[in-house]
């Protein structure tokens, strides 16, 4: 089910936002949307080869396998 969301922005940004929306031929809605979804993406996952280089540390997988290994076990404490 879709949301609502109220979204504050000054004049210059609301223009920049605008003006890129129309370039993409889109409501500002959906670029708006979009462009978070996509750097929310980039910014919190990896991608295939960013994977493909964590996989073929021995040294880093060693280390996380513990580290997983040790949160099952509720062993330590959590640094936030």
């Amino acid at each position: 089910m879709s949301k609502t969301i109220t979204l504050r922005v000054n004049d210059s940004e609301y223009d920049m936002i605008s003006n890129c929306a129309k370039a993409q031929h889109r409501p500002i809605s959906n670029f708006i949307t979009s462009t978070v979804v996509n750097d929310i993406e980039a910014s919190f996952f990896a991608d295939s080869i960013e994977m493909s280089q964590i996989k073929n540390d021995r040294v880093l997988m060693e280390k996380i396998t513990k580290g997983h290994s040790n949160a099952k076990k509720m062993k330590g404490k959590f640094v936030g």
